[in-house]
């Protein structure tokens, strides 16, 4: 039998489709092989994703900082959202910071779990705006 070998549609989580492990110090924060199976090594389309990740992220931290401390269902939501979108582009820390946040805020208490969210996006747009030879980020 033929090894499975994941089409661009498959949303399995599989090893060699997952974005490069979030709790390893040491992992970049974009996974740019994962980046490329997503877009099919479309540089283009690459720019293109990190570019609206970037302003998304933006908008959502903004939003999380400015939500009131009780709407953890608004809040959870955004983290959601941010979840998937870094996932998609291989942010696996940013990923992993908001899977911890909505956690948290499923929980009612979000406490430092933000300040990791934003750290990691920061990086995570630092990065990006390197990528695409800008010095804003």
């Amino acid at each position: 039998m033929a090894a499975h070998d994941p089409s661009p549609c498959d949303n399995s989580e599989s090893p060699a489709s997952a974005p490069a492990a979030a709790d390893d110090p040491g992992a970049p924060a974009i996974d740019l092989a994962h980046l490329a199976r997503q877009t099919l090594g479309d540089r283009a389309l690459e720019a293109e994703l990190l570019a609206l990740f970037e302003i998304q992220s933006a908008r959502i931290t903004a939003q999380l900082t400015e939500l009131d401390a009780g709407d953890a269902k608004s809040r959870a939501d955004l983290a959601h959202t941010l979840r998937g979108s870094a996932l998609a582009i291989g942010a696996g820390q940013v990923t992993a910071a908001a899977q911890a946040y909505e956690t948290a805020c499923a929980a009612g208490s979000p406490g430092a779990a933000l300040g990791e969210l934003v750290e990691a996006v920061a990086r995570a747009r630092a990065a990006i705006a390197g990528l695409l030879g800008r010095s804003d980020g």
